[in-house]
């Protein structure tokens, strides 16, 4: 990033506006390091709150306890408890109040299917998250009310790092996830290896997958006993012109001797050695002759037939080594982490075995401690088992790990695991504040009966609404809870089918008429061009061909009939259509509202990526000011990288101003604005399959009785635009730079179970003047 250039000596003359000098936001895995917009260097420095959520998985689900993190950190700050997992929250400090709305009955499917209605949720709030389905005590479990987990001794290999207990103290062991995979008795090697399902879940390379064709397979026709000798094995990488390569191997065997420690050429340029993780410079590797295809020849010989190999994140190394082999154990999966997280190889080491690696003071990785660091962690799990290793309640000194991060220094483990297990309440009374908790009288739970807890029973909906527009601006931190009645479960099942069939048909278009002697071939890559494409069948009912073009992704059929429709194809005047049915009647204004939608605002869709487009992107960043995250889809099957991307930035004009420059002639891409929310893709995925056709369906005329019937005010579609008007006047009764979240919990029913989803936003001068 380029210096600013704000240091001149001398003082700010009146008027003058200074820049701004970036946050640095820390994403996934394809999150790369923010440049804030011109315009918003121009701003004031003003500090106030803000959110940034590029923290998210691919699937955004949000659990209910990772809710009750980001909610008690709006209270506390970064003085008492960990930051969210999840997201970012900038200048605590200056937020004035939390307001947690809950509509109870209502889901994911209620706001999609009613999208238009609910206008003031989709353009007010960027950030929306996907929620599993409810608890049985949905409001308990956001604001930390369950049971207090309480945790043993401290294992002797922390000592010196993290102080020990002062009094026994028990642990429920049954809910530690590693007891929840393994049992608490001792386990065999056999137990220990991923399975198939798990090798694919989880992206190792296996045979017959097609982002594996050239990948060699590791000689392996012994059985596999629980005597089967274990090597540990570690990889270093470079990034070069094609991507991630070998650049050094280590081989450990049980004994703890390194059998193998090559140092590797790759076949491509080398863009950056990574020295700060690799240890590899260019000077260690200029003299290098060895090549992979070596290092593959030499890793069959030495390997048994019944070998297992053992490391931390080894598809990473599988990968690398463009090598497969069935009987692995991973280590960062072995030690079982809550909600799909990962303990790093550092963190065990240091916990489990008493011993530090990956020093700061050292350069860069030592391939071959850290094989045998991995070996060493497989033969630990194999001797104590799963009981041992829960006893020592990992998760409670990784979280204090993050609190010593955060300048905390908790005086012993009974005090780390109080501040971990703190409800909202608690954190409040700590801060001599309360809780206001807004309900109808026949919603009541515990929560009303807690003391520091200032309760207002309703009699209605209504009236919640009221007293909530006089009561909210006079607490820190609100709940406010509306009960509406949950769709019968026929209809929601119904609503169900109807949604993924709509969206499939919003995603297809049909294009033609072409000639009898179309090349199919060069139009199929035609319409590739503009996304991923799930099926094109060729249509003969017409006078002239037609294809029919299913597209994965909603841009893909939208970019297909903004470029294409009216145009010269082979000759002929084309048409790009959708199908006319009875789902598709709104769709251009539902396409419109889509891409007003305050969280595709700063978002692009590109088309035609490579698998170098990272890096070229990063290499030409200073192009792209106010660049937030990077977001590469990858297939569910084969974990292989797909040919589109969306790219997200802080504002509409650093979105729009990219647009332009991806589009031009020098990177040659085909994009436009985005229109899919990201949790969007994973939840439609979830929903029943259907195998209706595409196209226009014919459906009898409902008798007058029943139109009349349909449009009375029990609508449901009717239902949703009240309520979004009654949550947009609360949200305009609140005060600039609260936090508000709108959390609809999902439905739970003998017919099966809706996911939930949440909305938030900090509602600030800004914001309440683009709304105006």
């Amino acid at each position: 990033m380029e210096a600013e250039k704000e240091r001149t000596g001398r003082t700010p003359k009146k008027g003058r506006k200074r820049r701004r000098v970036p946050n640095k936001l820390v994403g996934a895995s394809e999150v790369m390091r923010d440049r804030w917009d011109l315009e918003e260097r121009q701003q004031p420095e003003a500090k106030k709150a803000c959110l940034s959520t590029i923290l998210l998985s691919d699937t955004r689900e949000i659990t209910h306890g990772q809710l009750c993190e980001l909610l008690k950190y709006a209270v506390l700050g970064k003085s008492s408890v960990p930051k969210p997992s999840w997201c970012q929250l900038f200048h605590q400090n200056h937020l004035n109040n939390v307001v947690v709305v809950i509509l109870q009955g209502m889901s994911q499917l209620h706001f999609y299917r009613f999208y238009l209605e609910f206008g003031l949720l989709r353009k007010a709030f960027r950030h929306k998250f996907c929620l599993p389905p409810p608890s049985s005590d949905f409001l308990a479990d956001i604001i930390g009310l369950q049971k207090k987990q309480i945790i043993g001794d401290l294992p002797k290999g922390m000592e010196g790092s993290l102080p020990s207990s002062s009094s026994e103290v028990s642990i429920n062991l049954q809910n530690d996830p590693i007891v929840k995979k393994y049992g608490s008795k001792k386990v065999s090697l056999t137990r220990c290896l991923l399975t198939k399902e798990e090798m694919k879940t989880y992206h190792f390379p296996l045979q017959g997958f097609p982002d594996c064709e050239n990948f060699v397979p590791i000689k392996c026709c012994g059985s596999i006993t629980n005597n089967s000798p274990l090597f540990g094995l570690d990889c270093e990488m470079c990034l070069t012109s094609k991507g991630r390569e070998l650049t050094r191997i280590s081989l450990v065997a049980e004994g703890g001797c390194c059998v193998m420690d090559e140092l590797v050429k790759p076949d491509n340029k080398i863009v950056d050695y990574l020295t700060s993780f690799s240890g590899i410079t260019k000077k260690i590797l200029n003299p290098v002759t060895t090549k992979l295809k070596d290092v593959q020849r030499q890793l069959k010989a030495l390997l048994p037939p019944n070998a297992v190999l053992v490391g931390h994140s080894l598809d990473l190394d599988l990968r690398a080594l463009k090598m497969i082999h069935p009987y692995v154990i991973d280590t960062s999966l072995l030690y079982v982490r809550e909600q799909g997280r990962r303990f790093k190889l550092k963190f065990l080491a240091k916990v489990i075995l008493g011993k530090d690696i990956q020093c700061p003071d050292r350069f860069g990785h030592d391939a071959t401690e850290d094989a045998r660091t991995a070996l060493e962690l497989a033969r630990y799990f194999l001797k104590y088992g799963p009981k041992k290793i829960a006893e020592l309640n990992l998760e409670a000194l990784a979280s204090h790990q993050e609190l010593e991060a955060a300048g905390l220094e908790p005086r012993n483990t009974a005090e780390v695991v109080q501040q971990l297990n703190t409800s909202v309440l608690e954190c409040l009374d700590s801060v001599g504040q309360k809780l206001l908790f807004l309900t109808r009288e026949a919603d009541a739970t515990e929560l009303s009966s807690s003391k520091n807890c200032q309760t207002i029973k309703c009699l209605s909906n209504k009236e919640v609404l009221e007293q909530a527009r006089v009561e909210v601006p006079l607490f820190t931190f609100s709940i406010v809870q509306f009960s509406l009645e949950p769709f019968p479960p026929n209809l929601s099942e119904e609503m169900s089918k109807r949604m993924k069939i709509k969206w499939m048909e919003m995603s297809t278009v049909y294009a033609g008429p072409f000639s009898k002697n179309c090349n199919l071939r060069a139009l199929n890559r035609l319409f590739e061009s503009f996304g991923p494409v799930l099926s094109v069948t060729l249509t003969l009912e017409s006078h002239q061909p037609h294809l029919c073009i299913q597209y994965e992704v909603l841009e893909g059929a939208q970019l297909a009939i903004e470029s294409l429709d009216g145009s010269l194809v082979e000759g002929t005047c084309i048409k790009v259509q959708r199908p006319v049915t009875e789902l598709t009647l709104d769709c251009d204004i539902l396409v419109n509202e889509l891409e007003q939608d305050s969280e595709n605002r700063g978002t692009i869709y590109l088309s035609g990526v490579s698998e170098t487009f990272k890096e070229h992107l990063l290499q030409q960043s200073s192009l792209f000011l106010g660049l937030e995250a990077l977001i590469l889809p990858k297939d569910l099957k084969n974990g292989k990288q797909k040919n589109y991307c969306f790219l997200r930035f802080k504002t509409f004009g650093s979105a729009h101003r990219a647009l332009g420059i991806l589009t031009g002639k020098n990177w040659k891409l085909k994009g436009r604005h985005a229109l899919t929310p990201r949790h969007l893709h994973s939840w439609l995925r979830g929903l029943p399959p259907e195998s209706r056709p595409p196209g226009l369906r014919v459906i009898p005329p409902p008798s007058e009785q029943e139109a009349v019937q349909m449009l009375n005010l029990d609508h449901p579609k009717i239902a949703a635009w009240r309520w979004g008007r009654k949550i947009g006047k609360l949200y305009h009764s609140l005060c600039s730079g609260t936090l508000c979240l709108i959390l609809l919990p999902g439905t739970e029913s003998t017919h099966g179970s809706l996911s939930g989803l949440g909305l938030m936003g900090i509602k600030d001068e800004e914001e309440s003047n683009i709304l105006n």
